[in-house]
This record gives C-alpha cells, structure tokens and sequence, in this order.
C-alpha cells in the first residue's frame, strides 16, 4: 500500500504532498480561484506523473537495446473538458526528443510500449476518456 501526506502550509489552498520516502511536492490552484501560485495544480500533476511514467519507460527501454543517450526531453500539451464538473482531459500530445546514438526506429518502438504497455499513468488517463498522442524525434 503507497502512503501520501497531504498538509497545508500555505493560504487558503497551498498544500505539500510528502510520500513515504521524503519526497515532496507543492500544490495550490490558481489566483483566480484563490491560490497564491504556491504550487503546481493538481490536474497539471498528472501530466507531470504521465512524462514521468513513459519517461521512465522509454530510458529504460532503450537502454536495454544499448542506445546511448546523451539528451532527453518530453514537451506534453493537453486540453481538458469545457463545461463539465469535473473536467477531465480529454486530449494530450507528447513530442519526445532524444538524442545520442539511437536508432529511431528502436526509440519510437520504445514509445510505442511505453503508451501502450507500460506506462500506467497512460493507462489511467485513458481509461478517463483522454486521447494521446505522441512523436518522437531525434536530435542531430
């Protein structure tokens, strides 16, 4: 069982979240619903945890195929529901940029079983109605 602490430390909604080994992580909503921009929003979490998951995934992929990687980054942009409580997201593309000796072929393939495999965070998104999309692309 995954323990998290969630405690407010700042205004009205600035909240910490510490898991079981330490680590924490700021939360807050916008000024415009009475935050102070203490943290990040909650939703915005979860793209944080999507690049995190298939970052993960992807790494470890390609490292198992002896692909050297000397530069990684992932850009995600998404859009969530207009008019519902809750809004969901309901769309997210991924532009993954790599760089080193990597086959591009292998490094889409590892993408490809990150988003539709391994990534569980994917998954849950998914399951929520959210539709993703994704590139990869190899730096020079």
């Amino acid at each position: 069982m995954i323990k998290i602490d969630v405690i407010r430390t700042s205004g009205d909604y600035g909240f910490e979240a510490t898991d079981a080994n330490g680590h924490t992580i700021k939360i807050d909503t916008s000024p415009e619903t009475g935050g102070n921009n203490f943290g990040v929003r909650p939703m915005q979490l979860l793209l944080m945890g999507l690049g995190g998951c298939s970052g993960i995934d992807v790494v470890s992929i390609l490292k198992k195929q002896r692909q050297e990687i000397t530069h990684f980054d992932m850009h995600i942009e998404a859009e969530r529901e207009t008019g519902k409580e809750p809004a969901l997201w309901k769309k997210a593309t991924i532009i993954f940029t790599l760089g080193g000796t990597i086959d591009e072929d292998k490094a889409k393939r590892a993408a490809q079983l990150s988003m539709d495999k391994y990534c569980s965070v994917a998954e849950t998104l998914r399951r929520g109605g959210c539709e993703i999309s994704y590139e990869v692309r190899i730096k020079a």
